[in-house]
């Protein structure tokens, strides 16, 4: 097996924009990284997801289709 080829793994402290820091382990050679969304203020994770319907289509489907699941 070759020696020193491998790349550093360091710990890194990932910060969002909503101000939310954690840190993991990473191979970059920055010490810090900055990212614009993560599981605390993401509307998935936080359950404020909003599902947008321009055109119906949720409904047309439901209309369509929504006896076939129900019970």
């Amino acid at each position: 097996m070759k020696t020193d080829i491998h790349p550093t793994y360091k710990d890194l402290t990932v910060t969002c924009s909503c101000g939310s820091q954690f840190v993991t382990k990473s191979t970059m050679s920055k010490d810090a990284f900055g990212i614009e969304v993560c599981s605390n203020c993401h509307p998935f994770y936080t359950g404020k997801q909003k599902i947008v319907d321009t055109a119906g289509r949720v409904d047309k489907f439901n209309q369509k289709f929504g006896g076939f699941f129900k019970r």
